[in-house]
């Protein structure tokens, strides 16, 4: 086995740095406009609770329309962040819950919004301080 084989891909950061994720042609771009998306986002904060069923997931995430949820979680799926199962009862009941990789990503996001969250008085200072 020679090195390249055993090599890890190279982290964002890293391509950043290089400038390749500012390349057209990046692959990274498109999941990581899925993945910090304002839906994607709140889609995979909660699936982080565990399983969620379409309509409650609609009810969880606040105006959320139908046709972005449902597109968000076809993206987030397609991208193997979460699966869907279809259950076989009248009316259909259609599941989503995260995979391995849909948890890691989501452990990751919720640091983003944890680090909003607790620093939404300096935000909203800046925006006033902006704006006034």
């Amino acid at each position: 086995m020679d090195g390249d084989s055993a090599r890890q891909p190279e982290p964002l950061s890293g391509l950043l740095q290089r400038g390749l994720v500012f390349s057209e042609a990046c692959p990274s771009r498109e999941i990581l406009k899925h993945l910090t998306s304002r839906w994607g986002v709140l889609v995979l904060l909660a699936l982080l609770d565990g399983m969620h069923r379409y309509s409650t997931l609609r009810r969880k995430i606040g105006g959320v329309s139908e046709k972005m949820l449902a597109q968000t979680l076809q993206q987030l799926e397609a991208d193997g962040f979460l699966t869907r199962t279809s259950l076989p009862v009248v009316p259909p009941h259609v599941e989503y819950r995260l995979t391995e990789l849909g948890r890691e990503a989501a452990e990751r996001v919720r640091v983003l919004a944890d680090w909003i969250e607790v620093n939404m008085p300096r935000i909203l200072e800046a925006q006033q301080d902006k704006s006034g």
